[in-house]
C-alpha cells in the first residue's frame, strides 16, 4: 500500500515539464538537450549503454537480416557492379566485337534520427522498493529495439513485388478465409529461385505474423513435413522450415487493421526474401546511445529528477526488389487482430 500510495504522489512529478527555472541572462535548460554526464563514471556509462544494446538486440527481427552497412554524412550507401549480358552471338573471325561498358550502380539512403526518454523523480527513486533507473533503462532498450525494427519494416513492406493468397488481386479482396498455406509458400520459393536470389544459410527467410504462422502451422503439410524432419532452428524467433524456408515469427509483422485494409478483416504480410535483399544502417557502428543524466546534473536546483533515454540514428532500403517479396493473407484471427 505504501508503493501504490508512493507512485501516486510523485506520478504528476514524473511527467511534468522538467524546464528548469531561469535568472535574468540565464537561458532555460530542457533536461534532453543537456548532454553532459560528468556525474557518471566510465563504468556506469559502459553498463548502461550494454543494457540498451542487449535489450534492443532482442527485438530486431527485420534488422538482423540486413545488409549493414556505416553511414556517411547523413546517408548511408551501398555500391554494386553492373551485370553483363550472355555472349550468344558467334564471333566472326577478323573482327573485333563490340564489347560492353563496365559501371557500377550506387545505392543510397537518407537517415533520419530518433530518440526519447523519460524523468524518474528523486522521490520514486530513493523511496522505491525497485532499482527505477535500471528498470527504465531496460524499457527504453526495449522501447527503441522496437522502434528500430519498426521503421525497417514500414521500409521493407513498401517493396514493388506483391502476391496476394487464394488467388485474389488485391488487399481489400482478402477474406479471413484467404489464409496463407503451403501451396502458396512453395510458389514464392520458386519465385525467389526462378530470380536467383541467393539462399542465407542453405535456405530462404520468412518474417510472418503469429496469427499466419497458426494458419499455416495447422496445414497437414506442415504437420507431416515437421514429424518427419528435425529441423533445428538457426535464426532468432524461428518456427519451423517449409520448402526451403525459414519462418521467424514476430509480432511486429505488419498488420493493416480493416479500416486500412479496405475490406472486413485484417490484412497480414509475410516477407520472403533472399540474402542481401535489403539493407540497414548498422546500428552498433552509428550511435544507439544511451543517454542517463543523473539528479545532480540535470535536476535542477535541488536536484528533483534524473532522466533516461535514447537516441539512434536509422536508415533502410530494399537493394534487390527480385529477392523479396510481400505475401499477403487473411488469418482466422482477421476479426480481432489490430493494425501495428
Amino acid at each position: 500500500m505504501r508503493k501504490n500510495h508512493l507512485l501516486n504522489r510523485v506520478n504528476l512529478q514524473l511527467f511534468a515539464d522538467f524546464t528548469q527555472g531561469t535568472t535574468a541572462g540565464t537561458p532555460t535548460v530542457n533536461p534532453v538537450n543537456v548532454t553532459t554526464q560528468a556525474s557518471l563514471s566510465p563504468t556506469m556509462k559502459t553498463f548502461y549503454n550494454k543494457t540498451l544494446l542487449e535489450n534492443a538486440r532482442a527485438e530486431m527481427v527485420f534488422t538482423q537480416f540486413g545488409d549493414k552497412q556505416p553511414m556517411k554524412g547523413n546517408k548511408i550507401e551501398w555500391r554494386k557492379f553492373k551485370t553483363f549480358a550472355k555472349a550468344l552471338t558467334p564471333l566472326t573471325e577478323g573482327v573485333i566485337p563490340e564489347g560492353k561498358s563496365f559501371g557500377m550502380i550506387s545505392l543510397e539512403a537518407e537517415t533520419t534520427q530518433h530518440g526519447d526518454y523519460t524523468a524518474v523523480s528523486d522521490r520514486l527513486e530513493l523511496e522505491s522498493f525497485d532499482d527505477v533507473i535500471f528498470g527504465a533503462t531496460e524499457e527504453m532498450g526495449a522501447a527503441e529495439g522496437e522502434t528500430y525494427d519498426t521503421l525497417t519494416r514500414n521500409v521493407l513492406i513498401a517493396g514493388n513485388s506483391v502476391a496476394y493468397c487464394g488467388g485474389k488481386e488485391s488487399r481489400a479482396a482478402l477474406t479471413n478465409a484467404d489464409v496463407l498455406t503451403p501451396e502458396m509458400v512453395a510458389k514464392t520459393a520458386t519465385w525467389l529461385k526462378k530470380n536467383r536470389a541467393p539462399l542465407i544459410d542453405g535456405s530462404y527467410v520468412a518474417i510472418i505474423h503469429p496469427s499466419v504462422a497458426f494458419d499455416l502451422r495447422n496445414s497437414e503439410e506442415w504437420k507431416e513435413f515437421h514429424k518427419y524432419n528435425a529441423v533445428a532452428p538457426i535464426f532468432e524467433g524461428e518456427i519451423g522450415k517449409l520448402h526451403n524456408v525459414r519462418f521467424i515469427e514476430c509480432n511486429e509483422a505488419k498488420v493493416w487493421g480493416k479500416e486500412t485494409a479496405g475490406g472486413a478483416n485484417a490484412v497480414y504480410a509475410t516477407l520472403f526474401f533472399g540474402k542481401k535483399a535489403y539493407g540497414v544502417l548498422d546500428p552498433e557502428g552509428e550511435g544507439m546511445e544511451m543517454i542517463v543524466k543523473p539528479k545532480g546534473t540535470i535536476g535542477g536546483p535541488l536536484e528533483q529528477f534524473s532522466t533516461i533515454g535514447y537516441k539512434f540514428c536509422h536508415g533502410a532500403k530494399i537493394l534487390y526488389q527480385e529477392r523479396m517479396i510481400r505475401v499477403e493473407s487473411g488469418s482466422s484471427y482477421g476479426d480481432i487482430d489490430e493494425e501495428n
